[in-house]
């Protein structure tokens, strides 16, 4: 039976950084992954470009169900941290975004760094290699494999969560933690595009393609500790709902029931506007509407909400006007659901931080057992965060195993 210091189980952002900080303290190292394909998720990031961090990262940008928890890692190791590795292997990257960090080439190059990362504590690979079960033994953990049996003094799960089936995304973190009777945070879809009920949908259907930049918001932004959020960002219209990084970014927040509002002219109040412009302006109301937004956007909307495309601005009563703009300034709708893992970016939810120190990552009631990443109840905001967290958890586990 093959014995190691550290078993890491997941070849991912968190694991690769988890086994090759572990490595380089001397300690010796197994990183398992049962895919064929190393670190597809990091691959497909950010357009092929890996948006590997962000430099505004700080426990703001993260949902949990314990907004503390992250605080440590994250302070620990920093955008700047990983950064300064990314300049040691020389790739080059382009802050593109609101402090989101880019590749220049491709995201082979951050998949290559951790490789030599992990080459420079000599980890061992078992890849393709299934972990089918792990074992709680004296002094350590048993891992059943269809590779043979693996013996470690500590075991670091760092399997992610249930997004993207497609690139091998599975639900082993949560039955390790069901093994252990661990508590969990009940995952759901994150960074999702969100669905309408078809029939609510339908004026909309027509507008698929449609991107502007809009505020939104969900959820309560009131008392100390606020359960909603509020961006603003790109919105685009697909032909069952919303996406774009104004949606992805308020996905995480909503709940189930809930409306979200959006502001489609951020920067305008539009019944103001159009009341203040009546005496002056004889154009249909249309064609007001499209000096700011798109036509078949303004066309839309009127639609939507009654109004005779033909009707004059100057015959309309304030009422109306006010009407359309609580409809445009105020748009509250509310999703039937999301489009699912399947195009989920992240996992919100996974293993109860209160299980867990801080400091570490260790599970406090089983010594030497680890979790990591996107398994864990931390999740990022979209733009580089969750990387962030892949960075810092596996750091402060690769230094305490």
């Amino acid at each position: 039976m093959a014995k190691f210091d550290v078993a890491v189980i997941g070849a991912g952002a968190a694991g690769m950084m988890c086994a090759a900080t572990a490595a380089q303290r001397g300690k010796r190292v197994v990183l398992i992954d049962h895919a064929t394909k190393l670190a597809e998720k990091i691959r497909i990031s950010g357009g092929g470009r890996c948006n590997f961090t962000n430099i505004n990262a700080g426990p703001a940008n993260f949902l949990s169900e314990n907004p503390h928890f992250c605080k440590s890692a994250l302070s620990r190791y920093t955008a700047a941290d990983f950064v300064a590795l990314v300049k040691k292997h020389r790739i080059g990257y382009h802050e593109k975004h609101r402090g989101q960090l880019f590749c220049d080439d491709s995201a082979e190059q951050i998949i290559d760094m951790l490789k030599d990362e992990c080459a420079g504590g000599d980890v061992h690979w078992r890849m393709p290699c299934k972990v089918d079960s792990l074992e709680q033994v004296d002094g350590g953990f048993v891992l059943h494999t269809d590779s043979g049996e693996i013996e470690a003094d500590a075991v670091v799960i760092a399997t992610g969560g249930l997004s993207i089936a497609k690139i091998g995304a599975t639900d082993f973190a949560y039955r390790i933690a069901s093994q252990f009777e661990l508590r969990m945070v009940e995952p759901r879809p994150a960074l999702v595009p969100l669905t309408f009920d078809p029939q609510q949908w339908a004026p909309f259907v027509e507008m698929a393609g449609i991107a502007l930049e809009v505020d939104v918001e969900t959820g309560s932004l009131k008392g100390r500790n606020p359960t909603g959020g509020r961006f603003r960002e790109d919105l685009l219209f697909t032909h069952r709902g919303l996406s774009g990084p104004a949606i992805l970014q308020i996905s995480s927040y909503w709940m189930p029931g809930t409306p979200i509002v959006i502001n489609l002219l951020p920067e305008l109040d539009l019944a103001a506007t159009l009341i203040e412009g009546k005496g002056t302006i004889k154009k249909q109301l249309g064609n007001v509407l499209s000096q700011w937004l798109p036509a078949r956007l303004a066309e839309g909307l009127l639609l939507a909400h009654g109004f005779d495309l033909e009707a004059r601005l100057a015959d309309l009563p304030d009422a109306q006007l006010r009407k359309l703009g609580a409809a445009v300034n105020q748009w509250t709708i509310t999703p039937n659901g999301s489009e699912g893992y399947k195009k989920a970016e992240v996992t919100r939810g996974g293993v109860d931080t209160r299980e867990l120190s801080q400091q570490s990552m260790m599970v406090t009631k089983v010594p030497g057992l680890y979790f990591i990443g996107e398994a864990v109840d931390v999740t990022g905001w979209l733009g580089g965060y969750n990387f962030q967290w892949a960075w810092a958890s596996g750091v402060a586990a690769g230094q305490a195993v």
